[in-house]
C-alpha cells in the first residue's frame, strides 16, 4: 500500500517515458498551431482592415469629386452675369457683394470674390477682403491668361492650402475682371479628422494639401512619415519586432504601427492615402491565440494532472477511458474554433453588404440628380443667352418673356428635386387626370431652344380631341424630354435633322418619338441603368433607365426599335382614362 500511495504521488520527475512524449508532443503542436493560426488571422484580419479603409477613400473620393463638379460650374454661370458685367463696366459695386451672398446661399458654395482687371477685390462673399490686391495670387494671374475656368491650389496666410476656381471675363477681347470661387475642403478634412484613420491628400507631385496631420501639409509623404521616426535604437529595434509572425504594420505613425491604403482620385491627378492603425489587427488576433494557448493550457494542465494521479497499477480501460476524453475535447474545440470562424465571417460579410448598398444607393441618388437638373439647366444657359441679347438690342419687353421662362425653369428644378426625394415611394398621391397633348407642348416648349440651335424640324401628329390618362404631368414631361433630348443628340451630323412626335388612341395612349438619326446598335440594353453610347463626359446614361421606371409606375411600358430607313423609334404606352373621371376631366 505505501508503495502504490508513492507511485500514486509522484510528480513530473517520476513520470512515464510514455507521458514525457504525450506532454512533448502537445507543447510541440500548441507551438505550431499557435504560429500557424497567428500567421492565418493576421493575414484575414489585416485584409477585412485595409477593405474596410478603402472603401471609406471610396466614399471620401466621390465625395471631393462631387464638390470639384458642383463648384466648377459657378464661375461660368457668375462670368455671364450681366449685373456683375455692367458693374465692372461701370465701376458701380455697391449690390455686387449682396448678390454674391446670394448665389452662395443658394448654389452652396464657397467664399466668392469679383476682382477688377487691376485684380482688386470688388466684391466678396466676406466684406472683409472687400479693397485687397489679389494681382500677384495664382488664381488672378491664371485666370487673365486663360480663357476658361482654371483650377489653382494656393497656400494660406493662415497656414494650409486653399482651392478654388477661376474665370477671366471679358469684352471684345478686353479684360472686365475676374470672378473667383472657392472650394471648401476643409469641411472634408474636419469629417475625415472623426475617425481613427490619419488621411492625407495628395497633388500630382506627390505634395500632402489635405491631412487630418495639420503637420504634414506641404510636405511629400515620405517627409510627413518621418517626422515620427523613432527616437532611440530601442524604439527601433521594438519596430522590428512588432509582429513576430512576419507581417507586420506597412508603416509608423506616432511610433504606431499603420496599415496604408491608397485611392486615386478622378481630378488633376490627386491620390487619397489612409493610415489605419494596426493595433487594432493585433489585438484581434492576440485575442484569439488567447483563448487557443488558453485551451492548450487547460488541456496540458489536464494531462499533467492525470499523469500525476494515475500508477503504473491503473487499468488498462482507465487508461482508454482518458484518451477518449482527450479526444473529445480536442474535437469541441476543433467545433468551437470553427464555428467562431464561421460567425466572424458572417459578421464580416454583412458589414461589407451593408457599405456596398450605402455606397451604391448613394452613387445612384447623385448620378439622377446631376441628369435631371441638366435638362433646365441647359435650357436656362440658352434663356439668359437670349435675354442678354434682347437687353442690348433694347427689347426689354422680349427679355422679360425669357426671363419669365427661366422663372418657370427654375420651379421646375425645385419639383425635381422634390420628387427624386420621394422616389423610394414609387405612390400615385401625385396622380391626376391630364391631357398628353399638354405634356407634349410642355416638353416642346422646354426643348425649343436646342431644336432652334440644332435646326431640327419637328413633325407633330396629334389628335384633335383630348387623350386623356391618369398621371403625374412632370414625370410625364420628363420622359418626353428625355426622349426628345436622346432624339437631338441621335440626329447630330445629320444634314436634314427630323424628329416625329405621333401621338395615337386606342386600346391604349402611345406616344411615339422618331427620329432620322444613326439608330441604337445595342437595343436590348437601352434601358439599362448607366448604359449609353454617348462619349465620356456627355451622359451617364440613366435618362433612359429613369424614363422606363416612370413609365412602370404609370403602369405603362417604353420600348424601342430601329427604323428600317434608319433612325430609332421609341413608343411611350399609357392606359387610357375612361369613364366617369374622363368626363369629368374634360
Amino acid at each position: 500500500m505505501t508503495t502504490t500511495l508513492a507511485a500514486e504521488t509522484a510528480g513530473p520527475a517520476g513520470m512515464p517515458a510514455w507521458g514525457k512524449l504525450v506532454v512533448g508532443l502537445l507543447a510541440v503542436v500548441a507551438a505550431v498551431t499557435v504560429w500557424l493560426l497567428n500567421d492565418f488571422l493576421t493575414e484575414n484580419f489585416t485584409v477585412d482592415t485595409r477593405n474596410r479603409a478603402e472603401t471609406r477613400l471610396v466614399l471620401y473620393s466621390g465625395n471631393i469629386q462631387s464638390e470639384m463638379q458642383r463648384t466648377q460650374v459657378v464661375p461660368i454661370l457668375l462670368a455671364r452675369d450681366p449685373a456683375l458685367r455692367e458693374a465692372l463696366q461701370s465701376g458701380n459695386f455697391a449690390t455686387i457683394s449682396q448678390l454674391l451672398m446670394s448665389v452662395q446661399s443658394e448654389v452652396g458654395a464657397g467664399a466668392i470674390e469679383l476682382m477688377d482687371a487691376t485684380g482688386r477685390v470688388v466684391g466678396a462673399t466676406d466684406r472683409n477682403r472687400l479693397g485687397v490686391s489679389r494681382t500677384q495670387d495664382v488664381h488672378f494671374v491664371e485666370a487673365r491668361r486663360a480663357n476658361d475656368t482654371i483650377f489653382a491650389v494656393y497656400e494660406r496666410d493662415s497656414g494650409g492650402y486653399g482651392f478654388g476656381f477661376a474665370r477671366a471675363m471679358r469684352t471684345g477681347g478686353q479684360l472686365l475682371g475676374v470672378v473667383a470661387v472657392e472650394v471648401d475642403l476643409g469641411k472634408f478634412e474636419r469629417a475625415w479628422a472623426g475617425f481613427a484613420d490619419v488621411v492625407a491628400l495628395t497633388d500630382s507631385e506627390g505634395r500632402i494639401i489635405l491631412s487630418t496631420e495639420p503637420r504634414w501639409r506641404g510636405r511629400t509623404e515620405a517627409e510627413a512619415l518621418a517626422l515620427f521616426d523613432a527616437p532611440t535604437a530601442l524604439a527601433r529595434a521594438i519596430r522590428a519586432t512588432a509582429d513576430w509572425a512576419g507581417r507586420g504594420p506597412d508603416a509608423f505613425v506616432s511610433d504606431h504601427g499603420v496599415l496604408r491604403s491608397e485611392i486615386r482620385v478622378p481630378f488633376r491627378g490627386w491620390r487619397l492615402v489612409s493610415y489605419t492603425r494596426y493595433d487594432g489587427v493585433r489585438e484581434s488576433v492576440n485575442g484569439v491565440l488567447a483563448l487557443v494557448i488558453t485551451g492548450f493550457a487547460l488541456l496540458l494542465a489536464l494531462v499533467f494532472y492525470l499523469l500525476s494521479r494515475r500508477a503504473w497499477s491503473q487499468t488498462a480501460a482507465f487508461e482508454r477511458e482518458s484518451v477518449e476524453l482527450r479526444r473529445l475535447n480536442q474535437r469541441l474545440q476543433r467545433e468551437i474554433a470553427a464555428r467562431e470562424k464561421a460567425q466572424k465571417d458572417l459578421d464580416v460579410a454583412e458589414q461589407t453588404l451593408a457599405q456596398s448598398s450605402k455606397l451604391a444607393v448613394l452613387g445612384e441618388m447623385s448620378a439622377a440628380v446631376s441628369h435631371e437638373l441638366n435638362q433646365p439647366l441647359a435650357a436656362m444657359k440658352t434663356y439668359l443667352a437670349g435675354a442678354r441679347l434682347l437687353l442690348n438690342r433694347r427689347r426689354s419687353e422680349e427679355a422679360l418673356v425669357s426671363f419669365q421662362r427661366i422663372d418657370d425653369l427654375i420651379d421646375r428644378m425645385g419639383a425635381i428635386t422634390r420628387q427624386l426625394k420621394s422616389f423610394a415611394r414609387k405612390g400615385g398621391d401625385a396622380f391626376e387626370p391630364l391631357d398628353l397633348r399638354d405634356c407634349v407642348a410642355e416638353a416642346l416648349t422646354m426643348m425649343e431652344p436646342s431644336l432652334r440651335e440644332r435646326r431640327i424640324l419637328v413633325v407633330r401628329t396629334l389628335p384633335s380631341q383630348p387623350v386623356m390618362v391618369m398621371g403625374d404631368r412632370l414625370r410625364l414631361e420628363q420622359v418626353i424630354i428625355n426622349l426628345m433630348r436622346n432624339a437631338v443628340d441621335a440626329t447630330a451630323g445629320v444634314n436634314a435633322p427630323q424628329i416625329d412626335l405621333i401621338l395615337t388612341e386606342g386600346d391604349t395612349v402611345t406616344l411615339t418619338v422618331r427620329d432620322n438619326g444613326s439608330g441604337i446598335k445595342d437595343i436590348h440594353s437601352v434601358f439599362d441603368p448607366f448604359y449609353t453610347s454617348k462619349k465620356a463626359g456627355e451622359g451617364v446614361g440613366l435618362g433612359l433607365a429613369i424614363s422606363s421606371g416612370i413609365v412602370g409606375d404609370h403602369g405603362g411600358r417604353i420600348t424601342a426599335r430601329n427604323m428600317p430607313e434608319g433612325g430609332a423609334a421609341f413608343d411611350v404606352a399609357l392606359p387610357v382614362l375612361h369613364g366617369a373621371a374622363r368626363a369629368a376631366a374634360e
